[in-house]
């Protein structure tokens, strides 16, 4: 049932404006009136949001407490990057409330193999823990050790809270993204609706000032932020079992995360979904199938127009005009790495770092400024960095074992039409492989779960 019942409408948005108004009030203070006014509406608006996700129908305790989990440690990552025991309290945190959910642990283990998503996710960590041993790189290897138990035990608890609740926790999973979206504008309403936004003083910040992170203290890369507000949609927008208002509302909100991140991964990975979307739809109902597209063309002509699409975001960077920002250097420092691996570390992964990033001297113009340490923006070179050639050979595996469970008859329709859509994120992004802030892959892996060991139902195909 939802958490926000009618009897609680009128309390719930009577605090709205107050909390509103008190940042509206706080900014006109520090700033001006216009300021100010800005920031209430971004502020309502976020308020707004927290109380579309409370509204939604199935949400558990548990099924949020996974959600945000895993879309808080990727908050904490980026607003204290500098300062990772933070985010390795979340994570103590996580890890102990997992590990409680799921003993005996052994119970729902041999499920995991059964899962695409399972390979997606978790076999790099074992194949990566051998690569470390092999590099002799004892520290990286234990933490691998670590980080694998952790997600380990995230996905157990996702068939956990499947098998106690006999409920879906995708809604309840989907519901925190969208408390997350929420809390950011809250957070950073004093700048949300301004031409310049508070950025991450970091290597990663640097030049990122057009784009929506947050507010001070409360930070998420505007892909991330991207990506929940495109599954908020992809999770609540198609399924009938949840009211028409509240699948626009879901809909009107990923729009406006979009414009305000200009996220051109996530608008590709939108496009892709309105098109399997549209194969399913064209022939019940022309409107339904357009929206999507309109809102598509909205969103690019609102970010700077066709241009938008191919233009480069650190030109001095990566000298020349890079379409891809940077991440073709990144892929060919990936290559350069494996081929200065050692035999075990080509099977097994890369031992130079725990998370598989990449460190490229390029990739600042200021050799003053430290490079930060950089994902590898591709899911395929992802695999290879972590978990080496078999971590590859796992990577493909799964997908295909995932897109084969996401497009049988019986799968639900959002489900097919995220993990069809989400392949093309591959070429640009590593969000199919989870880690932390993984919310693709544990929306992914909640749903394919619920479709092999729940009771699924079909109302929204």
């Amino acid at each position: 049932m939802p958490f926000l019942t009618s009897q609680r409408y009128k309390p719930f948005a009577l605090a709205g404006l107050v909390v509103a108004g008190a940042a509206g009030l706080i900014e006109a203070a520090q700033e001006n009136s216009a300021n100010g006014l800005r920031a209430f509406l971004a502020a309502a608006i976020g308020w707004a949001i927290i109380g579309l996700a409370l509204s939604l129908p199935g949400l558990t305790v548990r099924g949020l407490v996974i959600g945000g989990f895993f879309v808080g440690a990727g908050i904490l990552s980026w607003s204290f990057s500098e300062q990772p025991a933070v985010v390795w309290g979340l994570l103590a945190a996580e890890g102990a409330v997992f590990a409680a959910w799921t003993f005996p642990w052994l119970r729902d283990l041999a499920k995991l193999p059964k899962l695409g998503a399972a390979w997606l996710g978790l076999a790099y960590w074992i194949l990566g823990t051998f690569g470390a041993l092999f590099g002799l790189a004892w520290k990286v290897s234990a933490q691998r050790v670590v980080y694998g138990g952790l997600f380990v035990l995230g996905a157990l608890a996702v068939l956990a809270v499947i098998r106690k609740t006999r409920k879906d926790p995708t809604p309840a999973i989907a519901a925190a993204f969208l408390i997350a979206l929420g809390l950011l504008l809250l957070a950073g309403s004093g700048n949300a609706l301004d031409d310049l936004h508070a950025v991450p003083e970091t290597a990663w910040g640097r030049k990122m000032e057009l784009r929506f992170w947050g507010g001070p203290g409360f930070l998420y890369h505007p892909n991330s932020i991207a990506l929940i507000s495109v599954l908020v949609a992809l999770r609540i927008a198609p399924d009938k079992a949840f009211a028409a208002w509240q699948r626009y509302g879901a809909l009107a909100t990923s729009f406006l995360m979009l414009l305000l991140v200009t996220s051109r991964t996530a608008w590709g990975f939108a496009l892709a979904a309105a098109l399997v979307h549209a194969f399913f739809e064209f022939r019940k109902s022309l409107l339904r199938t357009l929206v999507p597209f309109v809102l598509l063309a909205a969103l690019m002509m609102g970010s700077g127009g066709p241009q938008w699409l191919v233009y480069n975001r650190y030109p001095n960077a990566t000298g020349g005009s890079d379409l891809t920002s940077g991440r073709t250097e990144t892929w060919k420092q990936v290559v350069r790495d494996f081929k200065a691996d050692s035999l075990g570390e080509k099977l097994f992964g890369n031992s130079h770092d725990a998370r598989g990033t990449v460190t490229r001297k390029n990739a600042v113009e200021d050799p003053n400024v430290k490079p930060p340490k950089l994902t590898t923006d591709n899911a395929f070179f992802g695999a290879l960095r972590r978990g080496g050639i078999l971590g590859v050979l796992a990577f493909l595996g799964g997908l295909g074992l995932l897109l084969w469970h996401a497009t049988r008859r019986r799968a639900a329709r959002w489900f097919t039409i995220t993990a069809i859509a989400a392949v093309p994120t591959i070429a640009t992004s590593d969000w199919l492989l989870g880690g932390t802030g993984g919310t693709l892959w544990i929306l992914l892996l909640a749903a394919e779960s619920w479709q092999q060991y729940g009771t699924p139902a079909e109302t929204d195909n």
